[in-house]
């Protein structure tokens, strides 16, 4: 059985070209001290009060906007209490991906140090803005972490300590300190890139993927075509994948072909 379950943590689509549909995928990791939450998604603060970048994500994008997508609310859904979400790790801190983090407020939340700086710093760079102070407001108990030397693969990377082994995987360019998280199975492993790339996606310009995602996208490709134990997603991924029809298929390799 899969220590991971996932699911579809905010629903956002392209208004063109309109066939673009996309879910974001949040990992609930059944560990040793607990259930481990993967990136959150937009909270209930978000969706009662939304901040000015979900009002523009709302006018660019075509949003679902139902607070059912919440990760609180899943985690009951999955027959668990939110109390049971004892670790919060997180790719990065965009709005999207740590907007959930005030719904549990308990929780030790793990993150690269640059990326915990980036969001508490000066914005440097314009995709800074999607750093929503109010997310934090909680004052979490931050775990933060620095490359040490170890790799997961031929990735640097940092051994999170949770059973199953669990590695940050740094893939910074997207954000300041943004990462991978790889979770072992059963059988290979579950490599969530996050927005380190779009490798499912064959029609958007690789100058536009190094210019918003950052320079990991063809090593991506590359290393998912390398190691077919492994299974690969993005963030942002389409409809059918959340249905459990691709992923866990043992010929998941060979159905990558979809775009997204």
């Amino acid at each position: 059985m899969m220590p991971i379950h996932l699911f579809n943590g905010f629903t956002c689509d392209a208004r063109w070209p309109s066939r673009l549909k996309t879910g974001m995928v949040c990992l609930l990791v059944e560990s040793d001290q607990g259930l481990v939450l993967i990136d959150t998604g937009p909270g209930l603060e978000d969706y009662a009060n939304p901040h000015a970048m979900l009002k523009l994500f709302r006018g660019i994008t075509k949003l679902a906007w139902d607070p059912r997508e919440a990760a609180v609310h899943q985690v009951r859904q999955m027959g668990y209490a939110p109390e049971d979400v004892r670790h919060i790790v997180l790719t990065h801190m965009h709005f999207d991906h740590c907007g959930g983090l005030p719904d549990f407020p308990w929780a030790a939340v793990h993150v690269h140090r640059r990326e915990y700086e980036a969001f508490t710093g000066t914005m440097r760079r314009w995709t800074d803005m999607a750093y929503i102070q109010r997310h934090i407001a909680h004052d979490p108990n931050w775990v933060l972490y620095e490359d040490g030397g170890e790799n997961w693969y031929d990735f640097s990377a940092i051994r999170l300590p949770f059973t199953p082994e669990m590695w940050l995987v740094p893939l910074h360019g997207h954000s300041q300190g943004h990462c991978g998280v790889a979770v072992k199975l059963d059988k290979g492993w579950f490599f969530h890139a996050g927005d380190a790339g779009a490798v499912y996606n064959h029609e958007t310009p690789a100058w536009l993927i190094r210019l918003v995602l950052g320079p990991h996208d063809a090593r991506l490709r590359q290393f998912m075509r390398q190691h077919p134990e492994v299974v690969l997603s993005n963030s942002h991924m389409f409809p059918e994948w959340f249905e459990h029809k691709v992923w866990d298929s043992p010929d998941h390799n060979r159905s990558r072909g979809h775009p997204a």
